[in-house]
């Protein structure tokens, strides 16, 4: 957004997670991606921000 009289465009932030449910959005990617045995794949969106080569969490390895 802009302030007024500015020209610098700015970036609006959430404090604590206020821009979404965040425990709605997590139950969501686990109901959505759990497999048979337990594990939760990581979405392709989410990859970058895991560990390097992570694409499941949890479950028995």
């Amino acid at each position: 957004f802009k302030r007024a009289g500015e020209k610098k465009t700015e970036f609006v932030h959430t404090l604590n997670g206020s821009g979404l449910a965040v425990g709605r959005t997590l139950v969501a990617v686990m109901e959505n991606y759990q497999d048979e045995g337990g594990r939760i794949a990581v979405p392709e969106v989410l990859k970058p921000y895991m560990p390097k080569g992570m694409t499941y969490v949890g479950g028995a390895a």
